[in-house]
């Protein structure tokens, strides 16, 4: 039987990129680094310098969170806000001591949009979540944690940061989260239907661009977390 001897060139030519090939899908193909680089070490200077005092409520997460005039909303001076604009689930990661340091009694969770539109894909961004409330459990027995739901997105708008249109990732990512509660022991707060209108959609009158909520947003927010008797 004869073989080409110029097939069998090609293909060892293309050896290397095969096995190159393969070799990148075993990488992570995703971003990590929140979207404001700059203004986390602005922002954890800022916590670095408030004294650390145990047993108070604390809402954490990204620009959502960090926009919250928290005292406020709830009525109590000593709730404690840990939201940073642009941050990701795994900036949370790397922030977490100066959480579990102060011995929350409650922590209120909201994280993953970002991630979202970072492309950091449903499952990891549930797995790491997990690995957050798993910290906090460990370090922080007492602590009740109530992981919230990523809230909807309204492309229609103005303004709106396309790179954030990725409503069907939204979804699954909530319903992740819901699925998990148990084996994460943590509550679930679906915060999702509050401000959803018939399409899915944020309603237009509670945010800006479709993405960042407006204050009276906050207020209805807490109302619900207090007749749910989460707060």
């Amino acid at each position: 039987m004869k073989i080409n001897i110029s097939i069998i060139h090609i293909c060892l030519l293309f050896l290397p990129l095969v096995s190159e090939a393969q070799a990148v899908t075993n990488q992570r193909v995703y971003d990590t680094i929140p979207f404001i680089p700059e203004h986390t070490p602005q922002r954890l200077a800022q916590f670095a310098k408030e004294p650390i005092v145990t047993g108070r409520v604390i809402f954490l997460g990204n620009s959502i969170t960090e926009m919250g005039n928290w005292k406020k909303a709830t009525g109590d001076t000593t709730v404690v806000n840990r939201g940073i604009g642009g941050d990701v689930t795994y900036g949370v990661l790397n922030r977490l001591k100066d959480i579990t340091d102060r011995q929350p009694s409650k922590v209120f969770l909201l994280i993953g949009i970002n991630d979202i539109g970072k492309d950091i894909p449903d499952a990891v961004i549930v797995s790491n979540d997990l690995k957050i409330v798993k910290e906090i459990h460990a370090k922080c027995p007492q602590t009740q944690i109530y992981v919230e739901s990523a809230l909807p997105v309204n492309s229609t708008l103005n303004n709106f940061p396309q790179h954030y249109d990725k409503g069907e990732h939204i979804l699954a990512l909530n319903k992740l989260l819901q699925e998990n509660a148990a084996a994460g022991n943590y509550t679930y707060v679906n915060i999702f239907n509050l401000f959803a209108d018939g399409d899915g959609r944020l309603k237009s009158e509670y945010t800006y661009e479709g993405l960042h909520l407006k204050p009276p947003a906050y207020d209805i927010w807490v109302a619900y977390l207090r007749k749910m008797g989460y707060l």
